[in-house]
């Protein structure tokens, strides 16, 4: 089915006039599509959901609109009532024709049409305090619209995503075969690295042991919370929408706050070969964190904030773990140019792990303080 043909399959008003790839997400297939009429000019979004990642797209749909509404009744709530400083925004679903929130084409594939954010950017790095500061208060608040959501009203997308212990065990179950022993006998660097992670095994099991203690209580998160996923308002320079909502799901809001500031705090990216220029950046953390304390600080336990810390530690030694279980397996998960590319991104996560370590007062220190 033409592109054209099934896009008019969605209820927009107007003509369409343009429709081109969009974007560079590396999951669902992405097109912009504008529609004019003599008064208005209507932008949307239009993108086929991964079946590949994302196995039951009609269920991720269904997620979607549940969490859309939920947070749209309290949008509304709010503006109303005059609680906020800034327009907040979250993409609507657009209904097809049929009344239906999305299209199935003939070869079963799951298309839908969201709203675009219009008259903002997202960024692929943090542009300095201010910006980090934005998207704390832009993820924070995302939190808070959620943080009253009933976890059992949304299906888990990806199961066993950010459970630390699986991860564990899915590298553990790598080692033990013949590549992994070949690959360790080979590399002092990969040895190394094996030795970081029996160092932190006790350690990286420290959120999913809060919760089973009932220090932590499982709410929703987002599950992806990267810096170009938070949307900043062109006019005013505030954070005004958190986007790409597929793996919002029942969790630990700490995994969303140690994985913005694991993405956020290391300006040097996930591909530096240069360790040496891998640093946590404390100036972006601190604004991060006064950012999002703001918006979310209201529904948080002593108990949440008393293992922030730890979410930012761990999520650099998480995805760290999984870039090297990707090397020694043998590059079958994560894309790579390169042998060996896998194995300098665990370096980078980890190194960045390390300089969180190295900065654990003042860090706890600036936590305690908001």
């Amino acid at each position: 089915m033409e592109l054209s043909v099934l896009v008019n399959k969605f209820n927009i008003k107007g003509r369409l006039v343009s429709l081109q790839p969009f974007g560079n997400g590396n999951i669902n297939d992405t097109f912009l599509a504008i529609y004019r009429n003599t008064f208005t000019e209507t932008q949307v979004i239009l993108q086929k959901v991964n079946r590949k990642v994302f196995p039951c797209p009609e269920m991720i749909m269904e997620n979607m609109h549940n969490v859309t509404k939920h947070c749209h009744e309290k949008l509304e709530a709010d503006a109303l009532a005059g609680r906020d400083d800034r327009v907040w925004q979250m993409p609507r679903i657009i209904k097809a024709k049929d009344s239906q929130d999305y299209v199935v084409d003939e070869s079963g594939e799951v298309w839908r049409v969201i709203t675009r954010i219009m008259s903002a950017h997202a960024f692929d790095v943090a542009q300095g305090p201010e910006h980090a500061m934005e998207c704390g208060a832009a993820l924070g608040h995302f939190h808070y619209l959620i943080s009253d959501m009933d976890p059992a009203t949304i299906k888990d997308p990806l199961p066993g995503f950010h459970i630390t212990s699986g991860y564990l065990a899915a590298y553990d179950a790598t080692l033990a075969t013949a590549g992994a022993k070949e690959l360790l006998g080979a590399s002092m660097e990969a040895k190394r690295l094996a030795k970081f992670v029996e160092e932190r095994r006790d350690f990286a099991l420290c959120l999913e042991k809060a919760e089973k203690a009932g220090e932590l209580v499982k709410r929703m998160f987002h599950g992806d919370p990267k810096v170009n996923n938070i949307m900043i308002d062109d006019v005013t320079g505030k954070g005004t929408a958190v986007i790409d909502l597929d793996t919002v799901s029942p969790g630990l809001i700490h995994i969303d706050f140690g994985d913005a500031l694991r993405s956020i705090c290391n300006p040097a990216g996930e591909e530096e070969t240069n360790l040496s220029k891998v640093v946590f950046d404390e100036d972006l953390a601190t604004a991060f964190c006064k950012g999002y304390m703001r918006e979310a600080g209201a529904f948080m336990t002593d108990a949440d904030r008393e293992h922030l810390f730890d979410a930012i530690r761990l999520l650099p030694f998480e995805l760290g773990l999984r870039f090297f279980q990707d090397y020694l397996a043998g590059n079958v998960y994560f894309k790579t140019t390169q042998p060996e590319q896998n194995l300098n991104r665990a370096r980078v996560q980890f190194r960045l792990c390390e300089s969180v370590e190295a900065r654990e007062r003042s860090i706890r220190g600036v936590l305690k303080k908001l």
